[in-house]
């Protein structure tokens, strides 16, 4: 028997074994205490520790998670240090999300001795990552579902995001659809109101989907948003089922990721794809200095199962700057067998930033556009013809001010907003 002190959850020597989980954080120490000191805390209340040193017996310090690497780091206007702590597989239950995070990203982001702590990045071992199903599709989706293996897909947001009658919102997606768009999407807060109301919605803009289908020939499909509590969610993941739809759309983290995962498993069961939007993410990554980055909550949807993911757009549209480009190479990474993710780009975006985004981003991308579409000065359908036109010339190579000389509407849209982004 012997005693289990701070110190005792650093080694600098330490390396980890193949199955551990190792998180890299961003430490700014509380003042009276150094770097070790506060890494110790860290790995301690991320794992089997406490304030107070006690006693321990048998395989108990086998749980304990080693503080391994610590090295001096800035974020934003703080100086610090970024710490890689190790995590034994056996402190974690295998496909439970909810209790990693309550682990790595629990009661140490309100700890005394540290004023600052992000978790900037994760790799997942194989045992832990392998727990979870990972996306049934991934950007499979451009090939399965809408045979566009060569290009990135497209949506749009009816606008105003919510206010719109039923048949409103479902004439805003016909003539997006029939403009050449691929995807109708609810925004976040759109799901079962009176003036809008969920299985009305579903079953009218399926109906639209499939006259937009016979017109154009090309497949189309409608992001219905089915976020509410967990069970009523599930009944809509049937009806949407049920009526022929091909995805749902989850606020995946205003809802919680063990709700995400309830929504895989029944998802699985229709083969529908699941399009994660990520309303709240910024309440965690805003700030560099302290929470949770946008990196680890997309390899946190990637586990729990979403096709597709909003995750920035690389400064080219009207949100903050982010880590977009290195997020998606993580959501397209091997991971032990794992379907990747589609990220989506959107916030901002409109024809003319098409070429620098896809130069960006890959094709490997979905273009989401909002105002970009609805607020061309012809009209919704006028706005989804210039965007298609901008992605098909971005692919080929073609020069937008050439392509716009053939196609009037993405003439308008150059006219109207140029190449520049909006803030």
């Amino acid at each position: 028997m012997g005693s289990i002190s701070y110190a005792d959850f650093v080694d600098r020597s330490y390396e980890p074994g193949e199955t551990e989980l190792v998180c890299r954080f961003f430490v700014v120490p509380a003042e009276g205490l150094d770097a070790v000191d506060a890494a110790g805390r860290v790995a301690s209340e991320s794992s089997n520790g406490t304030w107070a040193e006690l006693e321990a017996e048998g395989s108990v310090t086998d749980l304990s998670a080693t503080a391994f690497a610590i090295e001096p780091a800035t974020a934003g206007e703080f100086e610090g240090y970024e710490v890689s702590v190790a995590y034994p597989d056996a402190l974690f239950e295998g496909g439970n999300m909810a209790q990693v995070l309550s682990c790595v990203a629990g009661n140490i982001l309100g700890m005394k001795a540290v004023d600052r702590l992000h978790l900037r990045d994760c790799d997942w071992p194989e045992p832990l990552a392998t727990s979870f199903p990972g996306p049934r599709l991934g950007s499979g989706v451009r090939e399965g579902i809408f045979d566009a293996p060569d290009r990135p897909i497209t949506a749009t947001v009816p606008k105003p995001k919510v206010g719109l009658t039923t048949d409103q919102h479902v004439e805003v997606g016909y003539e997006a659809w029939t403009g050449g768009l691929d995807l109708l999407k609810d925004d976040e807060n759109l799901t079962d109101q009176a003036f809008n109301p969920f299985h009305d919605r579903l079953t009218a803009a399926l109906d639209a989907r499939d006259r937009a289908e016979a017109e154009t020939g090309e497949r189309k499909s409608y992001l219905v948003n089915v976020t509410a509590e967990t069970g009523e969610m599930l009944d809509r993941v049937d009806a949407v089922a049920d009526a022929g739809g091909e995805y749902v759309m989850v606020d995946v983290v205003t809802a919680g990721w063990a709700a995400v995962q309830a929504v895989r498993e029944r998802c699985e069961r229709h083969g529908l794809a699941i399009h994660a939007h990520r309303a709240m993410h910024s309440a965690f990554d805003r700030h560099p200095d302290h929470g949770v980055s946008m990196r680890v909550v997309a390899q946190i949807a990637r586990l729990c199962g979403v096709d597709q993911i909003h995750t920035g757009t690389a400064g080219l549209g009207k949100m903050a700057n982010e880590d977009t480009v290195g997020i998606n190479e993580w959501l397209g990474s091997d991971l032990y067998g794992l379907e990747d993710v589609l990220p989506v780009a959107s916030g901002g975006l409109h024809p003319g930033v098409v070429p620098p985004l896809v130069d960006a981003l890959g094709t490997n991308v979905c273009i989401q556009a909002g105002g970009g579409v609805h607020g061309h000065p012809d009209g919704t359908h006028a706005g989804a013809t210039a965007l298609r036109a901008a992605v098909d010339a971005t692919v080929t190579g073609e020069d937008l001010q050439a392509k716009a000389a053939e196609v009037p509407e993405l003439d308008r849209a150059l006219a109207e907003w140029g190449t520049e982004t909006p803030r």
